[in-house]
């Protein structure tokens, strides 16, 4: 928090900014968890167990965390306890370093399942390995939050300069106040950001070399389709939607994992730079960066409506009750027009 306070209209432009916020990301995590739910085809892809987990941990970010820190922001005063300031502390720890480790495991996922043969993805993407992935997820971060905070492992050394931001005595007001030194800085920011940015940005870099690849092959595939010396030469339809679909799966998520780059990136960066400098990083400038990371909370389920048609329609059944015109084309209900020939004694349907 920062001692410098704000105007009244100040407060009501950050708690309108603030509100909205928060509404998107309960409302959005919301949606993603109930659409994978009732979604029998969402439920059938390995990556959306990941993606649930990680829109949980979002929404309860936007419960558990953005509530308390916005009425003492607003408020300019922390009314709740030094108890529950340890609390929410490092709940904001576990949930936000949760994120970014269930995008590791995303990445994780799509390396296997671009990059790999489809049997190695089998292999490797086991509900074993998928059920200890999401726990890793979950019980890595209190590594770094509970324990440390509550044992008071992050104020060694700095306690007294702690207690005299604390409280600031000009505006009689008490301040939830979370700083930490060096090595808990370095610790930190290592395991909830750095090591995990560098595994999603090799994992990407396979992605982007594989997925042109597959771009190459497709173009092979298509040309391949193309009558030449009287013979009609048919591509591996399958192997060509299987490369369409997981090139576009693969950009949407460098996408989502860009965007949570650029939201957290200058937390994570102060975080580290901040204790060998004296703390003297403005206050006003940390409630900027802490909240430009609270807001990829309620970014990533606008970015899977907009870039993942299967998302988008199932958001769409949701949100119009069900209109059956947003669901999938049946098979056996095809409109085409079909027609079967015969070719050097192989038969084939013409549309």
């Amino acid at each position: 928090s920062s001692s410098e306070g704000f105007g009244v209209a100040e407060r009501i432009v950050l708690l309108t900014f603030i509100s909205a916020v928060i509404l998107m990301a309960i409302l959005g995590n919301l949606l993603v968890m109930v659409a994978v739910c009732r979604d029998r085809q969402l439920r059938k892809i390995k990556t959306n167990y990941f993606i649930v987990s990680l829109a949980f941990a979002d929404l309860l970010v936007s419960v558990l965390v953005m509530p308390f820190g916005a009425i003492e922001l607003v408020q300019d005063n922390w009314i709740y306890g030094e108890m529950f300031c340890l609390v929410r502390t490092s709940l904001d720890v576990l949930l936000t370093t949760a994120s970014i480790l269930h995008l590791c495991c995303i990445s994780l996922d799509r390396y296997y399942a671009i990059c790999c043969q489809p049997l190695v993805y089998r292999n490797k993407m086991t509900p074993l390995r998928i059920a200890v992935m999401l726990g890793g997820c979950w019980v890595i971060p209190t590594f770094i939050s509970f324990l440390p905070i509550m044992q008071g492992w992050n104020s060694i050394g700095i306690i007294d300069l702690i207690q005299q931001r604390q409280f600031n005595k000009a505006s009689n007001s008490t301040y939830c106040i979370f700083m930490v030194n060096k090595p808990y800085a370095i610790t930190c920011s290592v395991v909830a950001f750095y090591i995990p940015f560098l595994l999603m940005v090799l994992a990407y870099y396979r992605i982007y070399v594989t997925a042109r690849e597959h771009a190459r092959q497709i173009r092979v595939l298509q040309r391949a389709g193309a009558p030449t010396d009287g013979r009609q030469h048919h591509p591996d339809q399958h192997s060509t939607h299987r490369m369409k679909t997981e090139t576009k799966a693969a950009k949407t998520l460098c996408i989502i994992m860009g965007c949570f780059c650029l939201c957290w990136a200058p937390f994570f960066i102060t975080n580290i730079v901040d204790p060998f400098i004296n703390y003297t990083v403005p206050g006003k400038l940390w409630t900027a960066f802490l909240w430009l990371g609270y807001i990829n909370s309620g970014l990533n389920p606008f970015l899977y409506a907009f870039l993942n048609k299967s998302f988008r329609r199932a958001f769409l059944i949701i949100l119009c009750c069900g209109n059956e015109r947003y669901r999938r084309p049946s098979i056996l209900g095809q409109t085409v027009p079909c027609s079967t020939t015969t070719i050097n004694g192989s038969t084939h349907v013409l549309r």
